[in-house]
């Protein structure tokens, strides 16, 4: 296993290189620059043509596009990570303040959604035809269908301005530092970004489990009297839970992903927030970044699920 865990991440390599390139290029045909946002339109009129290029020679925009981008590279692998050219503000204390409450706002929305997701997909199979089991499947078909703007506006009417039981939105109220303070803000987001998730899991985990159950080896356990609950848990559901592992671990980054929109909906001050705020900008080492963060969780998310899935399960092994 080891040997195939270092080759996995030497592959990681180049192909972050090849996104952040192909990001980078994405960034170069979008019309404008970053000059053209940090100026408001009425103050472009003003500004004569000198100093507008030597503004942009100041930010290195007039540098062609390649060596803008091995310029960003280079300084990116020496732990640089450069200034955000529409505030000027350091990249790594933006992220130092945005990335905790992206991260922590999808684990909650992870362990929400996790164990929500297994349950239900567990009760639906168990009580295959039955009345619970149908009401379970067209729920998850509507929590994958409806998009999870729409349940955050639904949850906001209803929770935050009808019943008042949570606020509307934010992270933490100012002179409240305890987590436990600013723990009423992250409910009703986390498990808005969850819902979808939810569906998901326990969709999987309903299949996986019906087709764990049907194997020869779940009658053997039943033949010899062993109790329908360790049948169920550990004979069926231990097989069961690997494929459910692996839409988890690939749905983490769509599950950070998708806090941009959560995120804008109920104004939580998170990277995905932030993400929005700097492609509008054009602000490129910004965008880079985050870009890069991104790419970097979905190829480490797809290694783990590989030595998770292997763990879990003895009839997998990582040889090749």
């Amino acid at each position: 296993m080891l040997t195939y865990v270092i080759r996995r991440i030497l592959i990681l390599i180049p192909m972050a290189l090849i996104i952040s390139f192909l990001v980078y290029l994405g960034l170069e045909l979008t019309p404008g620059d970053a000059v053209s946002h940090m100026i408001s339109p009425e103050m472009m009129a003003s500004i004569s043509a000198e100093r507008l290029d030597a503004l942009r020679v100041s930010l290195g925009l007039e540098q062609p596009f390649i060596v803008r981008y091995w310029i960003w590279l280079q300084g990116m692998l020496q732990g640089n990570f450069g200034y955000s050219t529409a505030g000027g503000v350091a990249i790594h204390a933006i992220l130092a303040d945005r990335l905790p409450a992206t991260l922590e706002l999808s684990a909650v929305a992870l362990v929400f959604s996790t164990i929500f997701g297994c349950v239900l997909g567990v009760i639906s199979a168990l009580k295959r035809g039955s009345t619970t089991d149908n009401v379970l499947t067209v729920t998850g078909m509507l929590g994958v269908s409806i998009p999870e703007f729409f349940f955050g506006l639904v949850a906001i009417l209803i929770f935050a301005l009808k019943l008042q039981w949570l606020p509307v939105g934010g992270r933490l109220l100012p002179g409240y530092d305890s987590y436990w303070d600013h723990l009423p803000h992250v409910i009703m987001p986390a498990l808005v970004l969850s819902i979808m998730m939810t569906a998901g899991v326990m969709r999987y985990a309903r299949s996986s489990m019906l087709d764990a159950l049907s194997k020869e080896y779940i009658k053997t356990a039943r033949s010899k009297g062993l109790p329908e609950w360790r049948v169920n848990l550990l004979h069926g559901f231990r097989v069961a839970l690997t494929p459910v592992i692996v839409l988890i671990g690939f749905r983490l980054p769509v599950l950070i992903g998708g806090s941009v929109i959560i995120e804008q909906v109920f104004q939580w001050p998170g990277v995905g927030s932030e993400f929005i705020s700097a492609v509008r900008s054009q602000d490129y080492p910004l965008v880079m970044m985050i870009a890069l963060l991104s790419v970097m969780a979905v190829l480490t998310a797809s290694l783990l699920v590989d030595i998770l899935t292997a763990l879990i399960d003895p009839r997998v092994r990582l040889d090749k």
